[in-house]
């Protein structure tokens, strides 16, 4: 099937058509029902109160819509309309770019215009009428990925609307113009594509619809969130909490004018949240075309962006690091997750272990933790996949820090797991209690310094470890994407990722030691997003997944940050706290006084003695 032209650029528009034949050619193959409705001078396309008027061949002398919906609220196009009001112009085009890209991935032809406010429409022609729910719930999955789609017109069964190509602009300033040659725009809306290609952009759209779907599952039954705030929490973790408001304006460009007098001030407050977040300069320049092009529009044109970008990106990693007190600016550290220095563990005979031999002790522990303490945590009850996540994320945090001692704090745990801190400071006790020795509490909270637990590998346990080999790759506690997924979710992919074969489902059941048909709900939803796939029976991961990316389209992206935001706040309000009880450094200046200890009373100063002088002299003179 031919595809149209990419309606990226407004020169590729079809000059050759008048708007009067775009009109009468392609309105009513667009329209849902054969009817219209006529804009007010308010830009509004209200009901008429007598029957409304029926397409005609011949332009309307006013702005006109067709209706999106038919009588039984199927629709027969999908119309994705992109508006400037919701993003700046250079966002509006790279969003219609980059749509028009997946479309041609997917194997839809489709049909482009554009209006004289610079808004842009593309409509999806379908074969097989869509369902109202089923076309909603696409095009709310698209506005999850650019921003400046506006999903309005498919989220109103009885109003929603659109202008088609040839329709006065509701300014009366000109028409929507056809970016796609008529003739080629009247085959696509004639032939109009097949039930497989839809079915192709509902698989790409996996995640985002996947997120469309939770969203309209909280709104029903509310949850509790790690990053909800209750009403009486202090504002600056209200004002945390609202961070994503700068990634909102890396997006669409548009910010609070109240706030940023200049595209200048906007841009530098954005360059400083994502220098904050450790995204590098290489990374932004790679994604200005993409989910940064709200920050690329602030710069007006590519040759100011090339020219100020790095400069300014250079002025606020400076910014930051002096924010942060960082020695230098610019300079990669390992994350640290303790607020004292790391506990060492000698192995008893006051010789420091070597790296390596700790290394491999953390290789045995994981074997074991594989191998039998798995099953055994998830005999504890419900919080028994909790249990095992959280065991992992201590193996995490002691290879990275490169010692059996984990002094790190509930909330690091929290952030690493996607829970609360109350919770893991509850479920942290029963670890060491069902992890047979392997971890054990060697030392309570003081002041800055968390609590300190030692793992260690428990004779008894020392033949299961040497019986398996050890394996690649980290070992993590609950990822990103598994705050959207869920624990279970995050238990399957890990057996699928972890096994030494291709499992079938029998091998996940007993590696996880989930039932059948929760494994199956969680290797379909796994399926659907495209992270794992079946081959001749075998599971298996799909590599060129990438589950940041997945993570950012399920919306729990944000929720980390605004997790770890809260956390380095909350870190910072207890240092201070516990400053204002430390007592000052005394100095050897402050306990000795030259003037005041050498004092003595018993002699009399110098002025005494030329006073007894003088009256002795006058004495003796009289």
């Amino acid at each position: 099937m031919d595809k149209s032209a990419s309606p990226d650029t407004a020169a590729v528009s079809d000059t050759s058509s008048t708007p009067a034949q775009a009109w009468a050619a392609l309105a009513s193959l667009i329209a849902g029902v054969p009817i219209m409705r006529f804009a007010t001078r308010e830009g509004k396309y209200p009901r008429p109160r007598s029957n409304p008027p029926r397409i005609s061949k011949a332009l309307p002398s006013r702005a006109a819509a067709v209706m999106v919906h038919g009588a039984d609220g199927s629709v027969q196009t999908l119309c994705l309309d992109l508006d400037t009001s919701k993003a700046l112009q250079l966002v509006v085009d790279s969003d219609a770019a980059a749509i028009g890209a997946l479309l041609d991935s997917c194997g839809l032809a489709y049909v482009a215009d554009h209006s004289p406010s610079g808004g842009r429409h593309i409509y999806v022609p379908v074969q097989e009428r869509l369902a109202a729910e089923d076309a909603r719930e696409l095009v709310e999955a698209l506005a999850t990925r650019f921003p400046s789609l506006d999903p309005g017109p498919h989220q109103n069964i009885t109003d929603g609307c659109i202008r088609p190509p040839g329709a006065w602009h509701k300014s009366m300033t000109g028409h929507q113009v056809l970016d796609t040659p008529l003739a080629q725009a009247y085959d696509v809306l004639r032939r109009r594509n097949p039930s497989p290609a839809i079915a192709a952009l509902r698989q790409a759209l996996a995640a985002s619809i996947h997120q469309v779907r939770a969203r309209k599952t909280a709104r029903v039954k509310p949850t509790k969130t790690v990053a909800t705030v209750s009403p009486s929490a202090s504002s600056t973790e209200s004002a945390l909490l609202r961070g994503s408001v700068l990634r909102q304006v890396a997006r669409t460009g548009i910010y609070d004018t109240a706030k940023y007098k200049s595209h200048s001030e906007a841009r530098m407050a954005v360059l400083n949240h994502l220098c904050a977040w450790q995204v590098s300069l290489p990374e932004i320049q790679a994604r200005i075309t993409s989910d940064f092009a709200g920050l690329g529009a602030l710069y007006g044109t590519r040759a100011r962006q090339e020219a100020l970008l790095a400069k300014e990106w250079q002025n606020a990693s400076n910014w930051v690091a002096q924010k942060n007190d960082a020695p230098q600016a610019g300079k990669s550290y390992s994350n640290k997750y303790d607020t004292e220095p790391a506990l060492t563990h000698s192995g008893g005979a006051g010789i420091p272990r070597s790296r390596t031999s700790v290394q491999a002790e953390i290789n045995d522990l994981e074997n074991v933790l594989y191998s039998l303490l798995d099953q055994r945590l998830a005999r504890t009850g419900r919080e028994g996949i909790m249990l095992r996540f959280l065991f992992r994320a201590v193996l995490g945090f002691a290879r990275a820090k490169g010692t059996l001692a984990v002094d790190v704090g509930c909330r690091s745990f929290a952030r690493e797991m996607g829970a609360h801190h109350a919770t893991i400071a509850r479920l942290l006790p029963r670890l060491v209690k069902h992890s047979g020795g392997m971890l054990s509490k060697i030392e309570d909270a003081r002041g800055k310094r968390a609590d300190s637990y030692l793992l260690g590998l428990p004779e008894q346990y020392g033949d299961v470890a040497k019986a398996t080999a050890w394996r690649k790759g980290k070992i993590h506690g609950i990822r990103t994407v598994f705050r959207a997924l869920g624990a279970p979710s995050a238990l399957v992919y890990e057996a699928v990722e972890r096994a030494r074969h291709c499992p079938t489902t029998a091998d996940i059941m007993r590696a996880t030691g989930l039932s059948r048909p929760t494994v199956a709900k969680e290797l379909t939803i796994l399926a659907e997003l495209s992270m794992v796939e079946r081959r001749h029976g075998l599971w298996q991961i799909i590599h060129t997944t990438n589950l940041g990316k997945i993570a950012e389209w399920l919306g729990v992206q944000e929720d980390y940050e605004r997790q770890s935001s809260l956390i380095r706040e909350q870190r910072r309000q207890w240092h201070a706290h516990l400053e204002r009880f430390t007592q000052p450094v005394i100095r050897e200046e402050d306990l000795y006084d030259q003037e005041r200890d050498e004092y003595d009373p018993w002699v009399p100063s110098l002025s005494l003695f030329d006073q007894v002088a003088g009256h002795r002299e006058r004495a003796v003179a009289a």
